[in-house]
């Protein structure tokens, strides 16, 4: 079948997404049943009743029986995902452990877990535990080695030009004009997301016009900022109360007009044109013979060589990188940032050589 972009998919999302086309979607964000276990109504001290979630959708008979449910829909996104895509699955201690180690049986590999910290999270009212006061998040690529987006200047931008740490201190839960409600003004859905976390996910892992995906739609949060950010969604959901309210939520939004340079937060530096190092010998921005300095320090230098490799005072060659790791003792590092050489007697890094390059490229 053909890809049914912003679309709601009713049915059992392991048959929906068996019938996708395979490595077809970018995005993965999966908010599947908990498997809460709770057994018995949950009260407040004041005799009030918890409205807890208690929906015939988070009841398993047993561990084993969510085991298989969760191997059955992981597989099935994995077939789909694009060999560049990542997953992220969200839950809590009831269920993430189990879900994790399924995820690493099959491959998938773990980039991050990322802590949802809640700051208005519900006490434990028996008084037998901590407070519950976050929910884990598991971000994964489709295997060790591969690809991913991941768009860490943007993150750095949501976060005071600091670098995005994994824990995330959002507020609030889903609550006000953003909960969903039914016809009667009950809550639609009783773990709906809010759109703070999904802003960020999305934001963090896909770029706009990429496919993004949720196996188990629910309330729609995934499918309304994914339209916000200007990305392709697709859900799959079994219950039609939930369709039907979640289709409406995402038809009232209207996002703002696209504009490609506006909602591209990709590194401007991944987006340039590469050039290698070599296109910098061979061009005569650097010369064979040259002096190169390993984090400016004249004790670890290199001189570069015709080939365009690098060959250090006790004999090593390799490339910028080979050579950079050669100095750390196999501490992968990027050689454009850390070699420097002398222009009108100042240390300038390979990256400023590199970006007067592209700039003399497009001029001409």
């Amino acid at each position: 079948m053909d890809l049914p972009i912003n679309t709601i998919l009713q049915g059992d999302c392991v048959e929906v997404l068996n019938q996708l086309p395979a490595q077809s979607v970018d995005l993965i964000f999966a908010d599947p049943p908990y498997n809460l276990q709770l057994r018995n109504e949950l009260h407040r001290p004041n005799l009030t009743k918890v409205d807890a979630v208690d929906d015939d959708w988070d009841q398993f008979d047993s561990f084993a029986a969510y085991d298989i449910f969760t191997r059955g829909w992981l597989t099935a996104c994995k077939r789909v995902l694009k060999p560049t895509g990542t997953i992220w699955v969200i839950g809590s201690y009831h269920n993430i452990f189990r879900v994790g180690a399924t995820m690493q049986d099959l491959g998938f590999w773990i980039l991050n877990d990322v802590i949802w910290v809640k700051t208005n999270p519900m006490p434990n009212f028996r008084g037998v535990r901590f407070t519950n006061a976050h929910e884990t998040l598991i971000w994964a690529s489709t295997g060790e080695g591969a690809s991913y987006t991941f768009n860490h200047q943007a993150m750095k931008g949501l976060n005071e030009e600091k670098q995005m740490r994994s824990d995330w201190w959002i507020t609030p839960l889903a609550t006000g004009a953003e909960r969903l409600r039914d016809e009667n003004g009950d809550k639609a859905h009783s773990t709906q997301k809010p759109e703070a976390l999904l802003y960020r996910v999305i934001l963090a892992a896909s770029n706009p016009g990429n496919v993004v995906l949720d196996p188990f739609m629910g309330s729609g949060t995934t499918g309304l900022v994914a339209k916000r950010l200007h990305r392709k969604w697709i859900g799959i959901e079994r219950d039609e109360k939930y369709i039907r309210l979640a289709q409406e939520r995402i038809d009232e939004f209207e996002p703002e007009h696209y504009d490609e340079e506006t909602f591209d937060v990709r590194s401007k530096r991944k987006a340039a044109p590469r050039v290698s190092f070599s296109s910098l010998l061979e061009a005569g921005y650097l010369q064979a013979g040259q002096t190169l300095y390993f984090q400016r320090d004249p004790e670890r230098s290199s001189v570069v060589k015709p080939d365009a490799r690098l060959r250090t005072w006790d004999g090593f060659e390799g490339s910028i990188h080979q050579v950079a790791r050669h100095y750390t003792n196999g501490v992968p590092c990027n050689g454009w940032d850390i070699w420097y050489l002398e222009e009108s007697g100042e240390l300038i890094s390979l990256d400023v050589l590199r970006e007067r390059f592209r700039t003399d490229e497009i001029q001409e």
